[in-house]
């Protein structure tokens, strides 16, 4: 039977949790007014229906619930589960290397292990990750997935983006987004909270079954957290399943392959070198706090200076061999004017960094324009003239919506923030109204 409860948190109640303290919670967070340390859990739309089996079919079902799922637990937590059961915390060496190595997902084909524990852990535990529904392959051979998440009515995407020598798999941590940033795609999906470790790291390990049930010899090299949703507000579940992906006996990746990008939370990226060794990205877009407010609305709880200050603090814990990488999406007549890259160049001349430049990524309802490649090139070189490390990102897969800013999903909004931008959308083109909304003048 499927194990749910720990993929998602349970649904009894939603309803009566839903409140106005709830959402304004919400709100609050989004506007970086709110403690960062707060659980964003996930709302329903209706608490699970009662079995029609009756009340036997009832406490069976709670029995499933009750099962705790393995994927996803860091190799330090497994140990002690394993002790809890009387067992020696080497049984988790032998766990991890069937579900990670082997990427097998059912405790009866782990031969090495006895019967007797087999048959205790599928009464107790599972190991279940997301289903995932392939799109179309991009013509530049990237690709996506949209990842049923919770009790299956809601998704998120997944994309893998290949390239000579490696396979970058780029994942995500909120269903929806948390900001709402002005460029993104996602965050105008609205948001409902934060994705399990169980399913931020079952992105990854349904990726590698299903490339290998492909025969495809490839990979995965590269993780990136710049998917949907803001890692750092979901710091808990996202450092548990950075340590899965960093650990031999799990995905066994390289601590600096592994990415985190934000938004800029501050607190956490102060306490991210302390907690993990993975490399950070962070989504700067202006140089100045008047426009990075407009476009990152976190800005006015973090502004630009306390957010640089977090990444020289991050570079000092974590010693000279490490940049911070910093994302900076063009868009024409807002922040690639020569002017905008004086200021950067400016800005970052003290900070062991390098720059990402993204040219825009158009989607449905958005009021940007990507620059023309002589604007971005132009940027580009003023950068590297300046002594910052610059590199123009390529743009991957956005005929299939997959390139950054692009992805949506299917998210249940418990913010209306969907809603809203779609009635502001209709009203920018309701004929005999301005872009405000105002009537237009005779």
């Amino acid at each position: 039977m499927r194990c749910t409860a720990p993929t998602r948190r349970s649904r009894r109640g939603a309803r009566s949790t839903i409140s106005s303290l709830r959402t304004k919670s919400v709100r609050a967070e989004a506007s970086g007014e709110d403690d960062v340390s707060r659980p964003l859990t996930r709302v329903a739309q209706h608490p699970p229906p009662r079995s029609p089996e009756g009340a036997g079919a009832d406490s069976e079902a709670a029995a499933v619930d009750a099962r705790v799922n393995l994927l996803g637990m860091p190799r330090t937590e497994l140990e002690r589960f394993f002790v809890g059961l009387g067992e020696k915390p080497w049984r988790a060496k032998q766990l991890m290397k069937w579900m990670y190595h082997a990427g097998v997902g059912e405790f009866g084909a782990m031969t090495d292990i006895s019967r007797t524990l087999r048959a205790r852990l599928a009464e107790i535990a599972c190991i279940e990750a997301p289903e995932l529904t392939p799109f179309p392959t991009a013509a530049d051979g990237t690709r996506k997935w949209s990842v049923a998440v919770g009790d299956g009515s809601e998704q998120v995407e997944a994309v893998l983006i290949p390239e000579a020598g490696r396979a970058t798999l780029c994942i995500s941590s909120q269903v929806g987004c948390i900001l709402d940033c002005a460029f993104c795609a996602t965050g105008k999906q609205g948001f409902n909270g934060n994705l399990s470790r169980a399913e931020i790291v079952g992105q990854a390990w349904a990726a590698r079954r299903e490339l290998a049930a492909e025969g495809s010899s490839r990979g995965i090299t590269n993780i990136v957290f710049m998917g949907m949703g803001e890692p750092l507000y979901n710091f808990d579940a996202v450092m548990d399943a950075a340590s899965v992906f960093a650990d031999d006996l799990g995905f066994g990746i390289s601590r600096r392959r592994v990415t985190i990008s934000t938004a800029g939370v501050v607190p956490r990226i102060r306490e991210l070198a302390s907690r993990s060794e993975v490399s950070l990205a962070v989504s700067l877009h202006a140089a100045n706090d008047e426009l990075r407010s407009r476009l990152v609305p976190l800005n006015r709880k973090y502004p630009i200076d306390e957010l640089l200050d977090a990444c020289r603090e991050w570079l000092n814990q974590l010693g000279d061999r490490r940049s911070v990488t910093i994302e900076y999406t063009l868009m024409e007549g807002v922040n690639d004017q020569i002017t905008h890259a004086v200021q950067l160049a400016e800005l970052l001349r003290d900070l062991r960094c390098k720059v990402n430049l993204i040219p825009f990524n158009p989607f449905a309802g958005s009021e940007f324009v990507r620059p023309s490649m002589r604007r971005v090139r132009a940027f580009q070189t003023h950068l590297l003239n300046a002594g910052i490390p610059t590199m123009l990102r390529t743009t991957r897969g956005d005929d299939i919506t997959a390139a950054c800013g692009q992805l949506v999903g299917q998210v249940r909004d418990r913010t209306r923030r969907k809603a809203r931008h779609q009635a502001r959308r209709l009203i920018a083109v309701e004929p005999g109204r301005t872009r405000s909304g105002s009537a237009a003048p005779p």
